[in-house]
């Protein structure tokens, strides 16, 4: 008899097992765990931006090999994210934005598409040995990069999924889910999806990105994305006095303590005494802010606009394409509007000049055949025929724009 309760369990070791299994060893709070959850997701979001897309994909700063070690250490255990994917991926996003050949595009996708498969777009474009190959190169061939973290990317978020259950118990289990959908959700969906269909926009680049918030915290700062395609070299994707990037006050932190070298910000359009003509330092001036220039004039266009809206013979269809989009360059335009477009103009003077004057500005720095005192001559030509045309939006802007000026640092 003695033998058979010998036989029985620990109560105390069961007691402290299912404890263990109930909180985990830190034995913390739900509302603990949470904050803790946030506070690592919040490490994988600043690493994504800071090493991933700043430092790898465009080299804006360089990093100490601490932090940058660091970074690729904690990529690995909670996004299984290879360096030299990720990177060769974004690379050929800017290299194909919103073309065929972008690997994410809403505009070649649809947005549903890119929203909620948006990783596994990532994943299909990764197995394309070709976009390595060709978008790849500068990114880690160390050690731990050919023994581990490429072919064993696997690993990490395994070894992050016992931890997780280690320090949490049960609860660990939800905690590592959160870990393992933030970036689909936040860069795949958010990013790559709304960053380009929805928001607002600071600066007519090349593309449909856009700004989806001003304040750049929950995903690093970059909900900025319209400034990010207009300037993508720069470390700080803020420009306006009322946006922050949280990722960009990491940096300077980091900066600060030696752990980054930042190489590239955005420049900063200046105005100084108004030039009796446009000379070769305007047209230095213009080209270096030329997208913050054509969005001051787009500006302008929906101005006019709205002054002429009343005198326009046109249906009320025609009118609010035209107020829509008017002041977008005609490659941005929908194919179904532009029919539209074209009636707006042809019922206004004053907006067809608008339209053209703007055309023949960004024909400016695009003639690249042209020499710098040609292109000089091309601008004086165009601010000429601007203050000549008699419509006071087009004289003002030129004025103002004979004023403008590389801003010194």
């Amino acid at each position: 008899m003695k033998d058979r309760f010998m036989l029985l369990p620990d109560w105390a070791f069961l007691d402290a097992l299912l404890n263990w299994m109930g909180h985990g060893l830190l034995d913390l709070a739900w509302w603990q765990v949470l904050l803790i959850t946030l506070g690592m997701t919040h490490i994988t979001i600043a690493s994504v931006t800071i090493y991933l897309h700043r430092h790898s994909a465009h080299r804006a700063l360089d990093l100490h090999p601490v932090a940058a070690h660091f970074f690729r250490f904690w990529l690995w255990l909670t996004t299984a994210q290879v360096t030299k994917e990720w990177t060769a991926i974004h690379r050929k996003h800017h290299a194909k934005c919103e073309r065929e050949g972008d690997p994410h595009s809403p505009v070649i996708f649809g947005i549903k598409t890119v929203f909620w498969t948006g990783a596994e777009l990532y994943r299909a474009e990764a197995k394309n040995k070709e976009t390595l190959s060709r978008y790849g190169h500068n990114t880690p061939t160390d050690w731990l990069e050919r023994h581990v973290y490429t072919p064993r990317s696997a690993w990490g978020v395994a070894l992050m999924l016992i931890i997780d259950v280690a320090l949490f118990g049960f609860l660990g289990l939800s905690v590592w889910a959160v870990q393992m959908m933030w970036i689909p959700v936040t860069a795949a969906g958010i990013i790559n999806g709304i960053g380009h269909w929805w928001g607002y926009r600071n600066f007519e680049a090349q593309d449909a990105s856009t700004n989806i918030s001003p304040w750049g915290i929950l995903i690093g700062g970059e909900e900025l994305h319209n400034n990010h395609h207009t300037y993508p070299t720069s470390a700080k994707l803020s420009v306006k006095p009322y946006e922050f990037d949280i990722g960009w006050m990491y940096i300077t932190i980091m900066q600060a303590l030696g752990l980054a070298s930042v190489k590239k910000t955005p420049p900063r359009l200046a105005y100084g005494d108004v030039r009796p003509v446009a000379d070769e330092k305007t047209l230095e001036a213009l080209i270096a802010n030329r997208y913050e220039v054509m969005a001051s004039y787009a500006r302008n266009v929906r101005a006019v606009m709205q002054q002429e809206a009343s005198k326009l013979a046109i249906d009320p269809g025609t009118l609010q394409a035209a107020k829509r989009w008017l002041h977008r360059d005609t490659a941005k335009v929908p194919v179904a509007a532009l029919a539209q477009l074209s009636q707006a103009r042809a019922a206004s003077p004053v907006l067809d000049k608008m339209v053209q004057m703007r055309e023949e500005l960004a024909q400016i720095w695009l003639n690249t055949s042209h020499s710098r005192e040609q292109l000089a001559a091309d601008l004086q030509a165009w601010c000429r025929r601007a203050e000549e045309s008699g419509i006071a939006a087009l004289r003002d802007f030129s004025v103002k724009l004979r004023a403008v000026r590389v801003a010194v640092a």
